[in-house]
């Protein structure tokens, strides 16, 4: 049977001086809320609260912990908050903004931007169903990645990793930016804590460090750089690479990567390549490393412009509307379901 999900706050919670709206995303991690603040304006607020660790009824704003997890619901809300803190010490475009963190509750809340838009997975979808043989141009997906690239580099030198980058986690707002959001360190400090053996990777863009168990000590930027390899495969190709474990037994990646030579140049899919290496000490060490390399291969983006082309991102964001039926609007974080 099923584990019922905690149940979230209802409208009109005040959390530390912040207004409850309404719930916006769910996910084994926590809860995403649309909430106000003491001036009226819309923020995104994300509630520590995972669903293998914790239960709430109904009207409760306390979560029940068992005795006997206690133990590894306090090392993910310590993960968590104090992500939070350095989160809140990043001021990038291409990073979300946690304006504020609050403990309540026995929990943590991170109060974050709300972004209107959509993800870059909304995207590849849309753009797949053209059936061209490339999915997205690859002026565009440089430029996208021109930005994702400088976010990230600033999250890694704050001593951050992301661990959970892919298409559903890049988000693109409606004024055209490029913003990396859900980070993923509670789930990783749990995942390392040899009670809790739950996979909490998302197959494709996981790194193989990703499914052993061990120190955290064995990921690092380059875990990161494998996720970014595989954002960009989904970009040229519509669909995720196969996971770690079946490219381990039989990779196909060198394969299609040559089938994508020509409608992409030999720059773009040796990045690629490079970045999925399936060894960590083959891949780029660093963002930089990452950036140099994109830099000197064929078709460089013209002065790195600070954001994909807005003429296509437009056009897609209509046909986006008239398949959901009204206006994009997604919270600033989500897990994977």
């Amino acid at each position: 049977m099923a584990k019922t999900r905690p149940a979230p706050l209802p409208p009109d919670t005040l959390i530390g001086g912040y207004r409850i709206v309404r719930l916006l995303a769910a996910g084994g991690f926590g809860l995403v809320y649309l909430a106000r603040d003491a001036h009226d304006r819309p923020v995104a607020i994300k509630e520590y609260l995972p669903t293998t660790l914790c239960t709430r009824a109904p009207g409760e704003r306390l979560p029940q912990v068992a005795p006997d997890k206690q133990a590894l619901y306090r090392l993910g809300l310590r993960s968590f908050f104090e992500e939070g803190k350095a989160l809140a010490q990043i001021a990038h475009p291409a990073v979300v903004g946690v304006q504020n963190f609050i403990r309540a509750n026995d929990t943590v809340y991170l109060v974050m931007d709300y972004l209107q838009g959509a993800s870059l997975q909304d995207y590849i979808v849309v753009a797949r169903e053209r059936q061209q043989p490339h999915v997205l141009r690859e002026g565009t997906i440089r430029a996208l990645f021109d930005e994702v690239l400088r976010g990230l580099r600033i999250v890694h030198q704050h001593g951050l990793l992301h661990l959970d980058i892919k298409p559903a986690n890049i988000f693109i707002t409606d004024d055209n930016r490029a913003v990396l959001i859900d980070f993923g360190a509670a789930r990783q400090a749990l995942q390392d804590d040899a009670g809790f053996v739950r996979p909490m990777y998302t197959p494709g863009f996981a790194a193989p460090e990703m499914y052993r168990r061990g120190p955290v000590a064995q990921l690092g930027p380059w875990t990161d750089l494998y996720a970014i390899g595989a954002c960009l495969y989904s970009c040229m190709v519509g669909y995720p690479p196969h996971d770690a474990p079946q490219r381990q037994q039989q990779d196909r990646l060198p394969a299609s990567l040559a089938r994508l030579r020509g409608i992409y140049s030999d720059g773009l899919c040796e990045a690629v390549r490079w970045c999925m290496m399936l060894v960590p000490t083959a891949r780029p060490r660093s963002v930089y490393a990452l950036q140099r390399e994109l830099a000197r291969a064929d078709e460089p983006a013209e002065a790195a412009p600070p954001a994909p082309p807005p003429r296509a991102w437009r056009r897609w964001r209509a046909r986006l509307r008239r398949l959901w039926g009204g206006a994009l609007s997604s919270p600033t974080t989500t897990e994977p379901r």
